[in-house]
């Protein structure tokens, strides 16, 4: 694939950044894609390495060689369509998926992959640029219909897939708008929301109908969830009205820290600070956490932490710093031991390079408090020895904080809607459904289905793409006794 002997002659180019300073005045998006000629380059460096582990990298088998090809060869509208033929949505996995893929590239083994991601990103802007990206709406309409409950990207890909495939597609979104924790968890500066309006558009287009502010089930949600719903509907209304329901609600629940203190004011959960900023952003109310010229600290040290440390920083924190408690890992893998595996390694985001302290290997203790506010939070260093945890004696130190956010990753499914439809849960309380079987994404109650972090737990968009595509897949199958769909 690309030109035989391009990795040898070619280096790996990234796409470049606006400068710290001028990126952190707003929320846009700061990365710009590469040129034609960048990424013909790039696309050059693919080499013809027989097995093309880096397909089996990404979780929707993206046939990445192929698009490489044809960028190489500068046939960007055929690239486009080999890219949708298994990703829906590519305009959020290249701005946000951390890329398996090129963890898997057979160049990763120096650790020089071919730059996947960011021809990904090249193709489906171009493809917009230039009116490629357009509705596909069915030639012969089934008659059937299907509810999506939930518009996170599992829902969104269920929706298109199905209503491709002819049934009338309704999807219900408990928010003001429709993309779940795409829209309101992830910031405009690493996702641009117009994305998500200019691929809904789309969707409609097909047929796709959205209902918003609307809850399936009428349960309490717990602090920390976002919830816009003016009315509700019952599962019993849903399994009445429509041939099929696919849940594919997101992982909203956070993982809490009962430390002494929690309850003084100044601790929140991270999405307490994003989701609201992601809507002032959008022109609603202003965010009611600020934290300009305060100190912030982060406890948690995955995608969301660095969201927020992003976040601080636009604000204008007076620090920023994020700690974890696992050690630090490695600055740079063994490639030709962790290849063509994720690599455990030192992961510094763009939002770090802003400005951030880190720091690993340390436990939270207490939230220290006067006049009910926050002001430090107790911490202790720890020693990590055969895989358990142990304090290191005499290690005890304050952290200076105003604001604490907890990041430290998702619980699973909120709100009852699985107890509502009386769904069988696994061990972890996500939905209990297999993948491979005749019965594939079937939940124990009839024409249940169910997607996504609803079904497997928190986990990547990519892999969240690749659920309600093959949960469509089920569900036409289910509805027609066969299907034409992709697995």
């Amino acid at each position: 694939m690309g030109k035989p002997t391009g990795f040898l002659e070619f280096q790996r180019q990234s796409e470049s950044y606006e400068p710290v300073a001028v990126r952190l005045k707003d929320y846009k998006e700061f990365v710009h894609h590469l040129s034609d000629d960048q990424a013909k380059v790039q696309g050059a460096r693919c080499m013809d390495c027989g097995i093309p582990f880096c397909n089996n990298g990404c979780p929707v088998n993206n046939i990445i060689p192929d698009w490489n090809d044809l960028v190489y060869r500068g046939n960007w509208e055929e690239a486009i369509k080999v890219l949708h033929s298994t990703n829906n949505f590519p305009e959020f996995t290249s701005r946000i998926c951390p890329a398996p893929c090129e963890a898997a590239c057979t160049l990763n083994i120096p650790q020089t992959p071919v730059g996947i991601k960011s021809i990904e990103r090249a193709i489906i802007d171009k493809a917009g640029e230039n009116g490629w990206v357009l509705p596909q709406p069915a030639a012969v309409k089934t008659g059937k219909k299907v509810a999506v409950v939930g518009s996170g990207p599992a829902g969104l890909a269920a929706a298109q897939q199905l209503a491709r495939a002819g049934h009338d597609v309704t999807v219900f979104e408990k928010n003001e708008r429709i993309g779940g924790l795409l829209r309101y968890g992830i910031p405009d500066f690493k996702l641009d929301k117009r994305l998500i309006d200019w691929r809904m558009a789309q969707m409609k287009a097909e047929g796709v109908t959205f209902v918003t502010n609307t809850m399936v089930t009428n349960a309490k949600l717990p602090k920390g969830i976002v919830n816009d719903a003016k009315k509700t509907v019952t599962p019993d209304q849903l399994k009445k009205q429509f041939d099929a329901v696919v849940l594919s609600g997101g992982a909203e629940a956070p993982r809490d820290l009962p430390a002494p203190g929690r309850e003084l004011d100044g601790v929140h959960f991270a999405l307490e600070f994003l989701i609201p900023q992601n809507k002032e952003v959008h022109g609603s109310k202003k965010n009611p956490i600020n934290v300009k010229g305060k100190h912030v600290l982060v406890i948690g040290g995955g995608d969301t932490g660095s969201d927020c440390v992003g976040t601080s920083n636009r604000h204008g924190a007076a620090s920023v710093t994020q700690i974890e408690l696992m050690p630090r890992p490695p600055e740079q893998e063994n490639g030709a031991l962790t290849w063509p595996y994720w690599p455990l390694k030192l992961r510094t985001s763009s939002s770090h390079e802003e400005g951030a302290e880190r720091d690993w290997s340390i436990g939270t203790k207490a939230f220290i408090g006067e006049n009910g506010k926050l002001k430090a939070v107790k911490a202790v260093r720890l020693e990590w020895k055969d895989g358990k945890m142990s304090e290191v004696p005499g290690s005890e130190f304050e952290i200076k904080a105003d604001y604490v956010f907890l990041a430290m990753g998702f619980l699973g499914p909120v709100g009852g809607v699985l107890e509502a439809f009386g769904v069988e849960k696994d061990a972890r309380g996500n939905a209990k459904a297999d993948t491979e079987s005749a019965k594939a994404y079937a939940t124990n109650v009839p024409k249940v289905f169910a997607a996504g972090d609803m079904r497997r737990g928190q986990s990547l968009v990519v892999w969240a793409i690749r659920e309600g595509r093959q949960a469509a897949r089920a569900v036409d199958e289910f509805l027609m006794g066969s299907t034409t769909l992709p697995r």
